[in-house]
């Protein structure tokens, strides 16, 4: 559900919020106010009494740079402010006139131990100076602990991209008013440390992508049974392992049974079809269809593909058979499809169905769901999801032990079995992608994909009511 407190707001989208808020009465101040006061208390909690540097902007970030270095003023905090130039917006000038401690320019220097970098935030679209560049980077060597507010300063809020070499890394970046892309789409959320948002009483924007949160799942109604929760048929292929794999995860997310069809040798736990895939297709039963896992790309794997995909049940195509697809294999199906793809696959996808692989990561993943018409989970050290009809989503930042050989196989089992459970097909890979993320912080470093598979569970009881 779209929340103010979890939707992720473009620069564009960001300004019409302000701009509304302003038109209900909110003046500049007030909002400049709300928020360097809300960032000084995070700035506050992480200094623990330790001098605090302040290095302001002219624009409205530096704004926030000056309301901040107040408020730790008026609780006693040691404070220091370096104007890397004169504030040159109104209510930036107000702030300053309101700050009644030191304020140095560029060449004065400074040391001290917590840095907090308010000189450019959301919107900034050109690289930083030489001159703001090399003082950035001299503030953030001689301060061992480093806040952002709103964002690090050079990176672009919309594309997670940084503008320009050379930028720092936080510990801490706190978020005015709303989420940005830029909080978890990489390189930029690799370098910013926890994330933080300090509500300024923004309402819900129109059109604006969601951070996924846990979901609220529960535990079988006490007349449930095994086809009520949901029949999944994983199909194998050359490498059964990933299919193994696959369904693992699946019987820990939710799924009410689990059956692999193809000559698949499986553990006693899991049910398996001999039977000619198109013959075991037939049962209607069948709530999803998982294929792509150690499917293979050979003779055999494209009419796998070309059967599951004729049947109209709700499948997600992971893997080899993203590779395998053709838009013509899609051309009469009217059942939802969900793509788990990487970024190698995400290409090969964009190439079939005639999309133009530039831009974000979001824009790729948008325009890709609307030409296809798949719910798109676009896979990585950042994830997202989107859906035909417009709807976006990004992923937290998971652990980066997932980078092992089998998480991609997890991740689409724990889908797959979302969508056999129920879920709409947006809806079911937002709760996999939460499912297959907490799953691994529940596991100790260096964990397998076995071992991902079958914290599963345990994810899923975390997210129970």
């Amino acid at each position: 559900m779209l929340l103010p407190s979890n939707q992720i707001l473009t620069a564009a989208q960001m300004r019409r919020a302000e701009e509304e808020l302003m038109d209900a009465g909110t003046s500049v101040d007030a909002l400049m106010q709300t928020a360097g006061r809300g960032a000084a208390e995070w700035v506050w909690r992480v200094s623990g009494g330790r001098a605090v540097t302040v290095l302001c902007g002219p624009g409205n970030n530096g704004g926030d740079g000056y309301v901040i270095a107040q408020a730790l003023l008026e609780r006693g905090g040691a404070v220091r402010v370096i104007a890397a130039s004169e504030p040159g917006t109104a209510a930036a000038r107000t702030a300053r006139g309101l700050y009644h401690g030191e304020v140095t320019g560029p060449d004065g220097g400074a040391s001290g131990e917590v840095l907090v970098d308010c000189l450019f935030g959301t919107g900034l679209t050109r690289a930083l100076s030489a001159e703001h560049t090399a003082l950035l980077a001299q503030l953030a060597a001689s301060h061992p602990y480093r806040v952002a507010v709103d964002l690090p300063s050079g990176v672009d809020s919309d594309t997670g991209q940084p503008l320009g070499p050379g930028l720092p890394a936080y510990d801490l970046t706190v978020a005015l008013g709303a989420w940005k892309p830029a909080h978890f789409l990489m390189p930029a959320c690799a370098q910013m440390g926890a994330l933080r948002l300090v509500p300024i009483g923004i309402g819900p924007a129109a059109n604006a992508a969601m951070l996924i949160e846990r979901p609220r799942l529960h535990a079988p109604d006490a007349d449930a049974h095994k086809y009520r929760r949901g029949l999944l048929a994983i199909i194998g292929g050359e490498m059964p392992g990933a299919a193994l794999l696959a369904a693992s995860a699946a019987q820990g997310a939710g799924a009410g049974y689990v059956k692999l069809l193809g000559d698949v040798p499986a553990p006693d736990d899991l049910v398996t079809d001999a039977q000619p895939l198109a013959n075991a297709l037939l049962d209607t039963r069948i709530n999803a269809v998982l294929l792509g896992p150690g499917l293979g790309r050979d003779a055999m794997a494209r009419e796998r593909l070309t059967l599951a995909v004729a049947e109209n049940i709700p499948a997600v195509l992971d893997a080899d058979a993203l590779v395998l697809l053709a838009p013509r294999l899609l051309a009469e199906r009217t059942a939802p499809l969900i793509a788990t793809p990487h970024e190698g696959e995400l290409a090969a996808l964009e190439r079939a169905f005639g999309c133009d692989a530039g831009g974000s990561k979001l824009d790729r993943a948008r325009d890709l769901a609307r030409a296809s018409g798949m719910v798109i989970v676009a896979k990585g050290a950042d994830t997202v999801i989107a859906a035909p009809d417009g709807r976006l989503a990004l992923s937290p930042r998971a652990s980066s032990w997932l980078s092992t050989a089998g998480t991609g196989d997890v991740l689409a089992g724990t889908i797959a079995s979302r969508l056999a459970n129920g879920a709409d097909p947006f809806t079911a890979a937002c709760q996999g992608v939460w499912l297959h993320g907490e799953a691994a912080r529940r596991c100790p470093p260096a964990f397998t994909a076995g071992m991902l598979a079958a914290a599963i569970r345990s994810a899923y009881a975390a997210s129970c009511d």
